[in-house]
């Protein structure tokens, strides 16, 4: 290490493969901190590489957590699963709030100085339509909807309510994320790619509030320098209707806009049925009961307290959108006449 190595930033994070987290190894590389990328053994980690050193684990090992967790400023703990499908519940509870709690007491046995913790909007209790949702202290498993929003807010207030011993603990709440690099396909990725292929032809009624993962990325290195001690931060953007959403690709793209629209009773009730063929096919559900659902919730968030103490700051949507557009095509498409199919 040399001189000028020994004075930068130092960072580890969690689940660094994910869309959050390659980008925000990015964003920390960017700004010249030196990053150490947790991923699973076989995971594709040749897109992080340039951007930090890839050393293998699984945060489900407190002991290899206690290992590889040293010598940092900072702990970015993004690791986590977003099954948004009725399957896997077990192992979505244990690495969500098992091994979130694993890579804490590394933290803390190790004497890292922070941990800025990803969370997600889904853990906030939801108010009714119209009302604006901000941050709280106050989490529980019993106010919210679905097992991933569960196992968040189960996580979340853990961490809020450890001791102080010697680890500050600051948390994000990213709402829907987009934007590019999203190598391992999340199903917002795979709704792009479904509209480009022309395999979409139907909508359902609602809409969401997305962010870019890029001003995400942004924000959490923010959080670690600006945010305070047990403290919360929504990561929010603008709501946009899917049905905004697939006309902003049709105009982008020149094709026919999808106008069917399917009733969202029928799409709810026949939901459990989908995820069930799509388990079966190994196929990646676009909608599952959880999604639909989460498309007619309240997704009115602030991000005052973020733009206020984080200097928190988001871009158009539409280039998020027409940027998602162009990294899908480009990382998983290729064109045949007309048409674009999967790259092999």
């Amino acid at each position: 290490m040399d001189l000028k190595e020994m004075f930068m930033m130092k960072a580890f994070v969690t689940g660094a493969t994910g869309h959050i987290g390659n980008v925000l190894v990015r964003e920390l590389y960017r700004q010249g901190w030196v990053v150490t990328a947790l991923s699973l053994p076989k995971e594709r980690i040749d897109y992080i590489e340039p951007y930090a050193t890839v050393v293998e684990g699984n945060i489900l090992d407190l002991e290899q957590m206690k290992a590889l967790i040293r010598d940092v400023d900072v702990c970015f703990h993004l690791a986590g699963m977003v099954e948004i499908g009725a399957g896997k519940k077990k192992t979505l509870y244990r690495v969500n709030v098992d091994g979130t709690k694993n890579v804490y007491e590394a933290c803390r046995i190790n004497h890292i100085p922070r941990m800025v913790y990803t969370s997600s909007v889904h853990a906030l209790q939801e108010l009714p339509h119209g009302a604006l949702m901000a941050e709280s202290n106050q989490f529980s498993p019993d106010l919210v909807k679905g097992h991933y929003a569960k196992s968040k807010a189960i996580a979340t207030g853990w961490l809020l309510e450890r001791p102080l011993e010697g680890t500050e603990i600051v948390i994000v709440h990213p709402s829907g994320v987009i934007g590019p690099y999203d190598y391992q396909l999340s199903n917002m990725s795979q709704l792009f790619l479904d509209m480009l292929m022309g395999r979409l032809r139907a909508y359902i009624d609602g809409g969401y509030n997305f962010v870019d993962v890029r001003d995400v990325a942004i924000g959490i290195v923010s959080a670690a320098n600006h945010g305070m001690d047990r403290r919360c931060y929504l990561l929010s953007g603008d709501q946009i209707s899917v049905k905004e959403l697939l006309d902003t690709i049709s105009i982008h793209e020149g094709i026919k806009p999808v106008k069917t629209r399917l009733a969202y009773g029928f799409m709810r009730s026949m939901s459990y049925f989908a995820e069930a063929y799509y388990r079966l096919a190994r196929q990646k559900p676009l909608f599952t009961h959880y999604s639909i659902v989460v498309l007619r919730s309240n997704a009115n968030f602030s991000n005052e307290r973020a733009k206020k103490e984080l200097g928190f700051e988001t871009r158009n949507i539409l280039q998020s959108i027409r940027d998602s557009i162009d990294f899908a095509r480009a990382e998983f498409l290729v064109k045949r006449g007309k048409k674009y199919i999967r790259k092999i």
